[in-house]
């Protein structure tokens, strides 16, 4: 192919032979071709280039990976992410996978006639599915997986009889499938609806399907009656099918054994009922089969026994019944089981699946008899026998337990006697779980054995004696649980080994003496119980210095006098305190008494009659009398002493105060004047900083700033402003109050706003300093570069992918510790009033930073105008008892508010949506649907994958923070505690408090 330069619409080829000569010159949307020159036909390259940059037109490509498209280019082929046919030029695949692009996938493509693969997926490109895709009659493989595409599902895309590949997952398609959709599918291998919005039954026409190897359409919303595997069984090459995470409910109908070459099989989280079908146990090839979470009856088929290529087996959080069939032990490949959260019963002694290394969970069924010595000879790395009615002793370890073993719970059951003493061998265990069981033995010793123990939980065994002092040798335990025993003795000094630990309960003992002082070592220590034991003496203050302390609850215990005067401590409630000897609180109406050293005792026979000296009464009556007017006579001495002292050091500082009064009275002056020039000075003008790295000497006139800031936001204090401030070009925030509502004078403004400066979170947005005149207000804050969890939750298909689970966890806990820091560390409590996804900013690492926080300090009035304003910007966020009966602001209308942002954070939905004739009120669906079962149905979808485990103890989290009672609801502080034992980094989750 030859070069050719295009001047005035005149081609010419690099030999000189003119285009005048040999070929014909056009001009077509500003491009110029050649269409012969030589004999050689370059239209169809022309096409490829046109249609491509056609294409780029409609992306937004902020970090220039399609730089080398130039539409001046002869030929795409050079072109980056471009492949081409070298025979024919043509290009052949396009593949833009994962470069951050954005935009419409528009016009232009239709024009590559030879493209046979186009992947697009993890992108962000958005709108619908373009109808011109239709006329690639040569693609074969299609992937604009993990995008936003929404729209529905249209018919065109199985036109190509040559499509084998098509995966549109993670997007947010919705509406039904259509019929017609699947009637030219005759040469699709690999389909994968996944992860959409679809809903409606999935059409019988997908048995025209005939050549489709693998098929997901999981995590959508297709329901359907029992008829609907009718098409799903005439697919006889199928190998996966995945029908997961859907509405699809009835009875499972037979027809699974026409699947000849079925390996893997997912039906887990529908409405199946009645029971398991039997002739599953005919797909002898099957290797995965998932149908946990579902509404199954009955028992275990016996077919089943048929599946011997099986590996994973998932059956749990089901209703089966009966006896757990003994020929499950037979199936020697098989490498996972789960059968917990059944009814199931019987006694597996027998059991022998020698190739099980994956996690062993029978948790929550209704298993008898003694645990099988032989299960511990399988090498698991998890046992889960939870929640069963198991009795005897724990059986002694094999050596291949030692060395494989990372995970053991066999709570809640009815186990009995000794700890085995080599399960301290289990060098590898990281999570053991005895909780609730009957043992009635000591305490088990040498746990500092345990090179890699994370969590012990032994509440509830029956255990006693003493805390072993070596119990944190190792230093990795992060959770200790050992309430509800009858543990004896102190707590040891050992305790502050325990350098690694984040929770510590002790609570419901009969456990002695002091709090350690160690105790203070333990810097990561987030929650401390040690209520209802018999604890004497006061609280070390040394405990004050524990900054990541969040909940502590002492009650009920014989302790007495200060509290530390730092950390959570000073705020700590009654409920943490109340049943002690005498704890000094403002929170207490009690007696407060001080646990000071006795005076010095003079009395000579005192200590003779305590060792059994038993004189007379009447010399030691004398004795006694001696004693107290010696001590009398010593205290009065003292007290003239000191008031002489006091006396003398009075006189003298008189004398000094008379030479000096006229300079002190001129100091005075002088400072009420530098006073008064400070508060003319800052009522023309004048910006105060409260961080010392910010130079002040760059801004003249800082009402100028305004005119070269962008506004980014703007709420019923007032708009908010970027602006790129110092010579460093650092962006900051600035917020413009409604100077009409706020305080009129600028000390009082000055004060206020200083509070909110010393307010320092990692989860709060920093006040860097402000500027006051009377008809100018501005905050200066820091700038969070992400923007703001609204955008996020309700914007996110125009800028960027949406939240994942672990992204909205992180802000919810986040927001949780920045609201507990305005609670519980300021006296007044500082209340942010105004919570809702758009006080919530987010930094480059998706850390939340609450803005807008105690804006109500600097309100002159809460004038009914703004309160309706405020009413309105947080449409369903505002406390029942704020909205309806008083102007009262307190702790529990941010739980409220918390609590409904937990709710839009989760289902992806506003707390109040109007529809044509109805409104939906979101607490009150969730709460619905929690109660009928069915929670998980209000998920955001859009967050792809999200553990069920963490999601559904969140949602109920949730309902208990926006109790219509605000007693009810739960301090911030306690809801963090709930939510990082709701995150505990363990196989299981532990039960709430």
């Amino acid at each position: 192919m030859y070069n050719y330069i295009c001047r005035k619409g005149k081609a010419e080829c690099q030999e000189g032979i003119t285009g005048d000569a040999k070929g014909t010159t056009y001009l077509r949307q500003e491009f110029c071709s050649v269409r012969y020159c030589n004999g050689i036909d370059h239209d169809h390259d022309d096409d490829d280039v046109l249609g491509l940059i056609a294409f780029k037109a409609d992306i937004i490509d902020t970090s220039s990976h399609l730089s080398s498209w130039n539409q001046d280019d002869n030929s795409p082929c050079s072109w980056k992410f471009i492949t081409c046919n070298p025979a024919t030029g043509r290009v052949t695949e396009l593949s833009l996978i994962g470069l951050n692009l954005s935009g419409k996938i528009g016009r232009g493509l239709e024009k590559v006639q030879n493209l046979q693969v186009l992947n697009l997926a993890h992108n962000s490109f958005t709108g619908k599915l373009n109808p011109e895709l239709a006329f690639l009659n040569n693609l074969e493989n299609l992937n604009l997986s993990h995008n936003s595409l929404s729209g529905g599902i249209p018919v065109f895309l199985t036109n190509s009889r040559r499509l084998k590949f098509l995966d549109l997952s993670k997007n947010s398609l919705s509406g039904r499938v259509p019929d017609e959709f699947f009637l030219s599918c005759s040469s699709l291998r690999v389909l994968s609806l996944s992860g959409n919005n679809l809903n409606g039954p999935i059409p019988n026409s997908i048995s025209q399907c005939t050549t489709l190897n693998h098929l997901n359409l999981s995590k959508n919303r297709f329901s359907g009656n029992p008829d609907f595997a009718v098409g799903f069984w005439l697919l006889t090459r199928v190998r996966t099918l995945d029908l997961s995470h859907n509405v699809l409910m009835g009875r499972v109908p037979s027809g699974v054994l026409n699947l000849h070459y079925l390996k893997d099989l997912f039906l887990q989280g529908n409405h199946f009922s009645g029971g398991l079908p039997s002739d599953l146990g005919l797909c002898s090839h099957l290797k995965k089969l998932d149908l946990s979470n579902n509404l199954f009856t009955e028992s275990v088929p016996v077919s089943f026994q048929g599946l011997s290529s099986l590996t994973y087996l998932n059956l749990a959080n089901n209703m089966l019944t009966g006896e757990f069939p003994k020929w499950v032990g037979l199936l020697n490949g098989l490498e996972y089981l789960d059968v917990s959260g059944n009814g199931l019963t019987g006694i597996y002694w027998w059991f022998r699946i020698t190739d099980l290394h994956e996690p062993f969970w029978f948790r929550g069924n209704r298993f008898d008899g003694s645990i099988p010595e032989g299960l511990f000879e399988l090498g698991l790395t998890q046992i889960d026998l939870s929640r069963n009615q198991l009795t005897g002793s724990i059986p002694p370890g094999s050596s291949r337990l030692f060395e494989a073993l990372e995970s053991m719970d066999l709570s809640a059951n009815g186990l009995t006697g000794d700890i085995p003493a080599e399960m301290g061998l289990f060098s590898r265990l990281r999570y053991l779980n005895l909780s609730w069981n009957n043992f009635e033995t000591r305490m088990p010793l040498k746990l500092g054995y345990f090179e890699n123990l994370t969590v012990l939980d032994l509440r509830n065994g029956a255990f006693h004696g003493s805390l072993p002092a070596d119990i944190c040798n190792t230093g990795s335990l992060e959770i200790l649980q050992l309430d509800g025993n009858s543990l004896t003795g102190e707590i040891p000094e050992e305790i502050g080994k325990c350098s690694s630990l984040y929770l510590l309960s002790l609570s419901h003992n009969d456990l002695r003496g002091f709090i350690p002082r160690s105790m203070s070592l333990l810097k990561k220590l987030k929650i401390l119980k040690l209520d209802s034991n018999q604890l004497t003496g006061e609280i070390p203050q040394e405990l004050g210095g524990l900054e990541n302390l969040l909940a502590v609850n002492i009650s009920y215990n014989r302790l007495q006098g200060r509290l530390p005067d730092r950390g959570i401590f000073p705020s700590l409630q009654e409920s943490s305190l109340e049943g002690n000897l005498g704890i000094c609180s403002p929170f207490l109406k009690g007696p407060c008494k001080m646990d000071v050293p006795k005076p010095l005792v003079l009395d000579p026979f005192s200590y003779g009659n305590q060792m059994g000296n038993h004189e007379g009464g009447t010399k030691s009556s004398k004795g006694s009398k001696h004693h107290r007017f010696l001590s009398i006579s010593v205290i009065i001495a003292i007290l003239a002493a000191v008031l002489i002292s006091i006396g003398v050091l009075v006189i003298s500082l008189l004398n000094i105060s008379s030479r000096k009064r006229l300079q002190f009275v001129s100091n005075a002056l002088e400072s009420c004047s530098s006073s008064s020039r400070s508060t003319r000075s800052l009522s023309i003008g004048k910006i105060v900083w409260f961080d010392s790295k910010i130079a002040p000497g760059w801004v003249g006139n800082p009402e100028s700033l305004l005119h070269k800031a962008a506004e980014i936001g703007k709420g019923v204090f007032g708009s908010v402003y970027k602006a790129s401030l110092g010579e460093e070009g650092r962006d900051l925030a600035i917020k413009s109050l409604v100077v009409s509502n706020m305080i009129q004078y600028p000390e009082d403004f000055d004060r206020e706003v200083r509070v909110l400066g010393k307010a320092r979170h990692p989860n709060l947005v920093s006040v860097k300093g402000y500027y006051w005149t009377p008809n100018l207000q501005l905050l200066v804050t820091e700038y969070a570069p992400n923007g703001s969890l609204q955008s996020k939750l309700h914007e996110w298909s125009n800028s960027s992918q949406p939240l994942s689970w672990s992204k909205r966890f992180k802000i919810l806990l986040g927001t949780a510790k920045g609201l507990a820091h305005l609670h519980h560390s300021f006296r007044p409590p500082i209340v942010h009033y105004n919570l809702k996804p758009s006080n919530i900013l987010l930094d480059d690492d998706f850390n939340p930073k609450i803005s807008d926080f105690g804006l109500t300090r600097i309100l002159a009035k809460l004038d009914k105008q703004v309160m309706s304003n405020r009413f309105q910007s947080a449409l369903g966020y505002v406390a029942p008892e704020l909205a309806c009966q008083s102007l009262r602001v307190n702790e529990k209308c941010d739980v409220y508010g918390f609590g409904i942002l937990v709710l839009e954070i989760v289902t992806g939905r506003r707390p109040i949506e109007y529809g044509d004739d109805n409104m939906l009120i979101l607490e009150e669906q969730v709460k619905m649907m929690l109660e009928e079962g069915n929670v998980l149905e209000c998920v955001d979808e859009s967050m792809g994958e999200y553990p069920e485990e963490e999601v559904l103890p969140v949602l109920k989290l949730a309902l208990v923070c926006t109790s219509q009672i605000p007693s009810s609801r739960p301090s911030m502080a306690e809801v963090i505690q709930i939510l990082q034992v709701i995150k505990t980094p363990i196989p299981h989750r532990m039960e709430a408090y």
